[in-house]
């Protein structure tokens, strides 16, 4: 512990935010570049070094919260960085898109503002790339055995680069034309610069690891295929049916999904369009769904141009403190949350139920039609002489996701078990029905955080590899049944 006053003598500072009508001008991340270096050190040095780290409850990872902590305080920056890789293949994904459970899990937090641990992991990581710190671990010697990993999101290249430095050799598959799942396309470009994603590629391609872009294991490769080509399988393809809303005029023109919005707006971003073909300019937009990917539809809406923006969520608001009776600390509370895409504008409505909606005569949605709702005897009711519109010219879903891609063959075609809610079924080595396939992330898990995608994506990686060589030393953070309290 470096400084055991640094909590009584430092409070909490975060990343400074670019003003709003700066960032809302383009695509940037929405933080100050540099704004945290000058700070981490004493934001490092409010880590209570606690006999007991509940911040490493709070992380499915493990991260050795107050070791890097200690190493950024003294501005040990390798030794830190080497504390940061230890547990985490992906940092400076996490520091940027994890909602820190860490945070709500630190001892400090229960009286005071806790650690800025996801601002120190960032600033850590960074630093690293800047100094040369991160660089290819190239396995000493091959296995001679082969490996399939099946998307590469956050859990697919987690698992790829464990096995790969195990020494087995791997080839990523993933359906789209760019590697990186929904970091690449779910993910906006201000929430999360796609260079990081591209720089840890080429790590791993230094590392031996293999990519196959465009390919859509079910359709365009066979299951069958795939089994007699490698010894072992990793799907790691996520939680990708979206949830829907089958009311009338669902069929509308400007009715889409979250994930046919989003992934146009980055598309635009790597220069594949030049504007949107989903564009929300001049439009007024109405989101229906409360979590993050409806703020990233705020976000990107704002960033386009959008007329008006509105939020729509069916429960009530949620408080601004923790209920210390049915939320207490360490668990990670549902807190009212304003992201940047709040920030930068537009109006949230909560308790609101979306009954139809309204188009022209040439099938172009015009407006929401919605009600207010409440809960009487634990069941959402609507409140009558609620009703109202609101005008919409531009709807995007965003209600989260049902369970793993069932219509592209991969599930039939292997014969896999799901569970009873619709995930794909695994053991606790993460090994599905099928000997030699494992499953890893969201198709397993459920729709979850980019924090549980890696800690599966590691855990599946050691279940494969003591598979396919008969006892492993890789790290497994978690098992399939843990249901951590921050869940």
């Amino acid at each position: 512990m470096a400084d055991p006053k640094g909590f009584l003598n430092h409070g909490r500072e975060v990343a400074r935010s670019r003003p709003v009508e700066e960032r809302v001008r383009d695509w940037n991340e929405v933080y100050v570049p540099g704004s945290l270096l000058p700070i981490i050190s004493k934001q490092a040095s409010r880590c209570m070094d606690c006999g007991i780290p509940f911040c490493h409850n709070g992380c499915p990872l493990g991260n050795l919260i107050p070791e890097w902590n200690d190493f950024a305080y003294r501005e040990d920056w390798s030794a830190a960085s080497e504390r940061l890789h230890a547990t985490n293949n992906f940092p400076e994904f996490t520091g940027r898109l994890c909602p820190a459970p860490c945070e709500a899990a630190c001892v400090l937090g229960i009286n005071q503002p806790p650690v800025t641990i996801k601002n120190v992991e960032v600033s850590i990581i960074d630093k690293a790339w800047d100094t040369g710190d991160v660089t290819p671990q190239i396995p000493e010697r091959l296995s001679g055995k082969t490996v399939a990993v099946i998307g590469s999101g956050p859990a697919g290249l987690a698992a790829a680069q464990q096995l790969t430095r195990a020494g087995h050799t791997v080839a990523v598959y993933e359906r789209a034309d760019r590697i990186g799942g929904l970091l690449r396309y779910g993910i906006p470009e201000f929430k999360m610069e796609k260079r990081h994603i591209n720089r840890r590629i080429e790590q791993m391609r230094a590392e031996g690891t293999r990519f196959r872009t465009g390919v859509e294991v079910g359709r365009d490769v066979t299951a069958d295929d795939l089994r007699k080509r490698y010894d072992a399988v990793v799907i790691a393809a996520g939680s990708t049916t979206a949830r829907d809303l089958p009311i009338p005029g669902r069929e509308l023109k400007g009715v889409h999904q979250a994930m046919e919005y989003l992934p146009l707006s980055n598309k635009v971003q790597e220069g594949d369009y030049v504007t949107s073909p989903i564009s929300a300019e001049g439009k007024h937009v109405v989101v229906i769904g409360g979590g993050d990917t409806g703020a990233d539809c705020v976000g990107t809406a704002h960033r386009q141009g959008a007329a008006s923006v509105t939020q729509l969520e069916i429960m009530p608001r949620p408080g601004a403190e923790r209920n210390p009776v049915s939320q207490p600390w360490p668990t990670f509370p549902m807190l009212y949350k304003v992201t940047s895409a709040h920030e930068e504008g537009g109006e949230r409505l909560y308790s609101v139920s979306t009954t139809h909606f309204e188009g022209d005569e040439d099938g172009n949605v015009q407006w929401l039609h919605l009600t207010e709702v409440e809960f009487v005897d634990g069941r959402l009711n609507q409140k009558p002489g609620t009703e109202r519109k609101i005008p919409a010219q531009l709807v995007t879903l965003a209600m989260g996701f049902t369970g793993p891609d069932k219509e592209n063959g991969l599930v039939e075609q292997l014969g896999l078990d799901l569970d009873e809610r619709g995930n794909i079924a695994r053991d606790a080595d993460f090994q599905t029905n099928v000997p030699g396939v494992f499953v890893a992330g969201d198709a397993g898990r459920g729709q979850s955080l980019i924090v549980w995608a890696i800690a599966e994506g590691r855990s599946a990686a050691r279940g494969a590899d003591r598979f396919l060589t008969g006892a492993s030393d890789l790290p497994a953070p978690i098992r399939p049944t843990d249901r951590s309290l921050t869940v």
